[in-house]
């Protein structure tokens, strides 16, 4: 027989496991703040800054060509792909390597972004250690503006803002307050799936309303639940009751 539970059905439910879902997500959380802050290794970001814009256009703002401008805008996205190519990334291997990464580790490392309609771009790599991310990515920047001029026949990249390997470290990963929040959704909501799928699965009648809810039959009759201390209780009073019986029989 189908049964549509309302609004008041999923609290009794919930009211009525709220132990085993409060154990649940205290005990994922834990967990997820535990591995978080112990175990996880900790992950540094360091950045560079480069300008698409021509030295002389630079020098001399009051000259400047807004067709220019849009173009080095639209290189951007062309210089996002050239960064990450061999073309680059075999040279910094070459030219740096006490760096002690292949070509392949140092493409996977490397992220680029840009804001839009900036002549902007930003060549970030994060690593365990602070100090090796900022050189690498100082190296892949180098490389970057030295080889450019031969691969794309324009000189218009710069340095904007190098990667200061002294500045204080900002640890990117992990993040235990931001793990532990989500490891409590969705333990929450993976302790009520729990509990909503015991009490489907469970078909046990136990009360009054089961019957008439899920047998449509009237109720007949009740058999009470004895209590083991009610049984000693009842025996203890019995005996106290025939004793007494007993003493008024001997002295009559």
């Amino acid at each position: 027989m189908s049964v549509e539970l309302d609004l008041k059905d999923y609290i009794r439910i919930l009211r009525k496991r709220i132990w085993m879902i409060l154990v649940i997500v205290i005990v994922c959380s834990s967990i997820t703040a535990i591995v978080s802050m112990v175990w996880l290794q900790p992950i540094y970001q360091a950045s560079t800054k480069l300008i698409v814009n021509k030295t002389d256009e630079a020098l001399n703002a009051s000259q400047l060509d807004i067709n220019a401008v849009n173009l080095n805008i639209r290189l951007i996205d062309t210089y996002k792909e050239i960064i990450k190519t061999p073309a680059i990334m075999d040279k910094v291997v070459q030219e740096y390597p006490d760096l002690g990464l292949t070509s392949e580790q140092l493409t996977s490392q490397v992220k680029i972004s840009s804001v839009n309609n900036t002549q902007v771009m930003t060549v970030s790599v994060q690593n365990s250690s602070f100090r090796k991310a900022t050189e690498i990515v100082n190296a892949i920047s180098v490389v970057f503006i030295r080889q450019i001029p031969t691969i794309m026949k324009v000189d218009n990249v710069s340095f904007l803002a190098p990667a200061n390997p002294d500045k204080t470290p900002l640890q990117v990963k992990p993040q235990p307050v931001l793990n532990t929040a989500i490891a409590f959704i969705v333990s929450l909501m993976l302790a009520i799936g729990v509990a909503l799928l015991i009490e489907y699965m469970d078909d046990t009648i136990r009360t009054e309303q089961d019957v008439d809810q899920y047998l449509g039959l009237p109720l007949i009759g009740l058999i009470p639940v004895q209590k083991e201390e009610d049984t000693k209780e009842k025996n203890k009073a019995a005996a106290l009751g025939r004793g007494r019986e007993s003493n008024v029989q001997a002295q009559s």
